[in-house]
C-alpha cells in the first residue's frame, strides 16, 4: 500500500477531488437505492386489492423499517387522492418520482465520473512530467547501463497501467462502499433474517476473489520489464534498418522480436485468465447465493412472515449488490499490475543524478585564463580509463587529443563539461574546481560538435536554435555561412522551415555535420570540443566541414579529439593518450623529432 499511496501523492491536493467526489457519490448511492426501493410500492399497487391497502390519516413516526415506508406511502396517497383513487394515477405518480430519482442519481454519477477524471488526467500529466525531467536529468552514465526501450517503456506503457489502474482503484473504492451501505440498509429494512445470509455470504465471495488475485503482481512486473525489452528491440532494429539489410540480418531480428514478444504474449495470457476469472466467479457466486435467498425467503413468504412485494424488492436489490462487489473484485485484480507498473516507474523517479550540484554553486560567467587537469583519474564503474593524467589548456590555444582507439580521448573531452565526475583528482577553469560551478552555466560556455551528429525531427532552423533560443533570423543565416551549409539549407524547398526527418536523416553526413558546427557558432561557445568531427566523412564533405571548423576555432579555446592526425598538425599543443596515461605532449614538430608513438601513427596513415 507504501507504493499506492505513493503514487496518489501526485495527484495532491487530493481533497480538491475527494471531497466533491464524496458528495457526488453519495448522492448518486442514497437515489441509486431509492429506485429500487420504489419497486415495493408499485408492486403493491398492482397486486394488492385497494380495499385492502391500510387508510393512513397521520405522518407515522420514522422506523428503519419497510413497515414505516408502507405507512409513509400511504398517508401521502390519501392526503393526495383521498379515500378512493384511481390505480392508474398511483402508477403514473410512481413512474414520474421513479424518473426524477433516476435522473438525481445518473445525474451525480456524471458529476462524480467527470471529477475522478480530472483527477485521473491530472496524476497521469504530473507522474509523466516527474519520470520524464527526472530522467532528463540524469548523468549521461546512466543511458550507458538501461536499455532506451525499457526507459520508454516505463514513461509511456507503465505510467498509463498505473493510471488507470491505480486512480480507477480508488473510483471503485470510494463509490462501491456507498452504494452497498445504502443496499444493505435497504435489505436490513426488508428482511434482517435473510440480511444477515447475505453478510454471511458476501465475504465469502471477496475472500474467494482475493485468493484469484492474490498471485498477479510477480509476473505483472515481469510482463511489463519483457515490454521494455520489446520496446527496446523495436528500437534498435528501426534505427539500424540499413545494417541489418546490409547483412541479410532480417530474419535473426525478426527472431529476436518474436521471442520476446512470445514470451510477453505467455505472461499476458496469464494474467489475464487470472484476472477475467474474477468477474465471472464473483458472479456465479452471487446467482448462488440468489439461489439459496431465493429459497428461504421463500418460506417466509409462505409463513407470512414477508410479503410478495418485499421478497420481490429484496430479491432485486441483492441481485444488484453483487454488482459493486465484482467491480470492487475486478479493481483489485487490476491493481496487481498497477502496482507492479508503479514500482518500475518509481525506481526510475528514484534514480539520483550522480553529477550533485555544489550546494552554494558559482556562477561561471567567463574563461579568463586557463582549464587544468591534475592528476585526473576516471573508471567506468571498476574499470580504469584515465589513469592519472596531467596537462593544461590555456585561453585561446587548440589542444588536440591523438591516439589509438579506446585510449581515453573522449572520455577526457566528456568530463570538462561534467557528463561525468572524475573518480580521482581534478579538473579546474581558472583555478577553480569545476565541481565548484554550477553545471548550467559551465555548459552555457562550452560547445560540443561530435561525430555522431545529434539532430532532432524538426525544421532546420529549430535544430540550429537549440544553441540559443532567442536567436533572429539574421543570426541564425550568418552562424550557417560560417559553417558552409547556407547554400544547401536555401536550394531546399522551404528552406531554414524544411524538416529533416528523424535523426536528420533527409540530409546527407556532411550536410548533417556543417548544421551541428552551425549550431556551435549561433551559441558561440567560449570552448569548444571537437570529437572527431570529420572522421565519418567522405574527401569532399571533409573539406567543406574542415573550413567550417577553422572559422569556428578562431579566437576560441578548443580541445580536439583528431581521428585523421592532418587536420590538426597547426594545433598549438598535441597530446598523445596511451591507455589512459599521456605518453607525449609537445607541437606537430617537437612529437616528430621525438621519434615517437606519435611519428609511428603519422606513418601508420601515411602508409594506409
Amino acid at each position: 500500500m507504501k507504493i499506492y499511496f505513493r503514487l496518489l501523492s501526485f495527484a495532491k491536493p487530493l481533497e480538491k477531488y475527494a471531497i466533491p467526489y464524496f458528495f457526488f457519490t453519495l448522492i448518486y448511492a442514497i437515489f441509486h437505492a431509492l429506485t429500487f426501493v420504489l419497486l415495493m410500492p408499485i408492486l403493491n399497487t398492482l397486486f394488492v386489492p385497494s380495499s385492502a391497502v391500510e387508510k393512513i390519516t397521520e405522518m407515522p413516526p420514522f422506523e428503519l423499517k419497510m413497515e414505516f415506508l408502507n405507512k409513509f406511502i400511504n398517508y401521502k396517497l390519501y392526503t393526495h387522492f383521498g379515500e378512493n383513487y384511481d390505480l392508474i394515477s398511483v402508477l403514473a405518480l410512481f413512474a414520474g418520482v421513479l424518473i426524477c430519482f433516476s435522473f438525481i442519481s445518473n445525474l451525480f454519477r456524471y458529476l462524480g465520473q467527470l471529477t475522478i477524471e480530472d483527477l485521473k488526467i491530472k496524476t497521469l500529466y504530473r507522474l509523466r512530467n516527474s519520470v520524464y525531467n527526472n530522467v532528463m536529468d540524469l548523468h549521461v552514465g546512466f543511458f550507458s547501463n538501461e536499455r532506451k526501450g525499457d526507459i520508454m517503456a516505463k514513461i509511456t506503457s507503465d505510467v498509463g497501467i498505473v493510471q488507470f489502474c491505480v486512480t480507477n482503484t480508488l473510483q471503485v473504492a470510494c463509490r462501491e462502499p456507498f452504494i452497498i451501505i445504502s443496499f444493505l440498509i435497504t435489505l436490513v429494512a426488508i428482511s434482517w433474517e435473510l440480511t444477515i445470509f447475505a453478510v454471511i455470504a458476501l465475504p465469502i465471495i471477496s475472500l474467494t476473489i482475493g485468493r484469484i488475485v492474490k498471485k498477479l503482481r510477480a509476473p505483472a512486473k515481469e510482463a511489463q520489464e519483457n515490454f521494455g525489452v520489446m520496446i527496446g528491440v523495436l528500437d534498435e532494429s528501426l534505427s539500424g534498418i540499413k545494417i541489418i539489410k546490409a547483412y541479410n540480418a532480417t530474419g535473426f531480428i525478426k527472431d529476436k522480436f518474436d521471442a520476446v514478444n512470445l514470451k510477453f504474449s505467455k505472461l499476458s495470457r496469464f494474467m489475464a485468465r487470472r484476472q477475467q476469472l474474477a468477474s465471472p466467479t464473483s458472479e456465479f457466486l452471487g446467482i448462488t447465493s440468489a439461489a439459496i435467498l431465493l429459497l428461504y425467503g421463500g418460506k417466509l413468504v409462505l409463513a407470512g412472515d414477508l410479503s410478495g412485494a418485499q421478497f420481490v424488492t429484496y430479491l432485486a436489490i441483492f441481485t444488484q449488490i453483487t454488482r459493486p462487489i465484482r467491480a470492487l473484485s475486478d479493481a483489485f485484480a487490476n491493481i496487481t499490475q498497477g502496482i507492479a507498473s508503479g514500482e518500475r516507474v518509481l525506481d526510475l523517479l528514484d534514480t539520483k543524478n550522480e553529477i550533485q550540484e555544489a550546494e552554494n554553486p558559482i556562477e561561471f560567467d567567463d574563461f579568463k585564463e586557463s582549464i587544468e587537469f591534475k592528476n585526473v583519474k576516471f573508471a567506468y564503474e571498476t574499470r580504469e580509463v584515465i589513469k592519472g593524467i596531467n596537462f593544461s589548456v590555456k585561453r585561446g590555444q587548440t589542444v588536440a587529443l591523438v591516439g589509438t582507439s579506446g585510449g581515453g580521448k573522449s572520455t577526457i573531452s566528456d568530463l570538462i563539461p561534467r557528463f561525468y565526475d572524475v573518480t580521482d583528482g581534478e579538473i579546474l577553469i581558472d583555478g577553480i574546481n569545476i565541481k565548484e560551478y554550477k553545471i548550467e552555466s559551465l555548459r552555457a560556455k562550452i560547445g560540443v560538435v561530435s561525430q555522431d551528429t545529434v539532430l532532432f525531427n524538426d525544421t532546420i532552423e529549430n535544430n540550429l536554435k537549440l544553441g540559443k533560443l532567442d536567436a533572429t533570423e539574421k543570426e541564425i543565416e550568418t552562424a550557417t555561412k560560417i559553417a558552409n551549409a547556407h547554400n544547401f539549407i536555401i536550394e531546399g524547398d522551404m528552406g531554414y522551415k524544411t524538416n529533416i526527418g528523424d535523426r536528420g536523416m533527409k540530409l546527407s553526413g556532411g550536410q548533417r555535420q556543417r548544421l551541428s558546427i552551425a549550431r556551435a557558432i549561433l551559441k558561440n561557445p567560449t570552448i569548444l570540443i571537437l570529437d572527431e568531427a570529420t572522421s565519418a566523412l567522405d574527401t569532399e564533405s571533409e573539406k567543406q566541414v574542415q573550413q567550417a571548423l577553422d572559422s569556428l576555432l578562431i579566437g576560441r579555446t578548443s580541445v580536439v579529439i583528431a581521428h585523421r592526425l592532418s587536420t590538426i598538425y597547426n594545433a598549438d599543443k598535441i597530446i598523445v593518450v596511451d591507455k589512459g596515461i599521456i605518453a607525449e605532449e609537445g607541437t606537430h614538430e617537437q612529437l616528430i623529432n621525438k621519434n615517437g608513438v606519435y611519428k609511428r601513427l603519422i606513418e601508420m596513415q601515411k602508409f594506409a
